[in-house]
């Protein structure tokens, strides 16, 4: 059986249910949420960077490629992802902040 968990986007506060394995980026924008995504999660520009305010452990660990373009970003803090590349696990629910701009320029 596939592990689900809730992700609640904010600050829109909408919620949407995501099976274990999908990525941040997938499930937000099947819930028809607006974030910008340049490089179909190729981790080459940045743009899809969120905050994982809850659920951190819900999402898989920053591979290396990940952690050397978030060190290119501005803005950056211990809660950063690029929502390409965190996957879903299923183990708890998540709690992401759209940063509303292109975060990665």
């Amino acid at each position: 059986m596939v592990s689900m968990s809730l992700i609640t986007t904010m600050p829109s506060g909408k919620t949407i249910e995501a099976a274990e394995g999908t990525t941040l980026l997938a499930a937000i924008l099947a819930a028809e949420v607006n974030l910008t995504h340049n490089s179909e999660g190729n981790v080459s520009c940045g743009t899809c960077h969120i905050f994982v305010q809850e659920g951190r452990k819900g999402v898989s660990k920053i591979a290396r490629e990940e952690n050397e373009k978030l060190d290119s970003i501005v803005g950056v803090s211990s809660k950063s992802r690029l929502a390409c590349q965190a996957k879903v696990l299923g183990t708890e629910d998540i709690k992401v902040e759209l940063l509303g701009f292109g975060s990665g320029l």
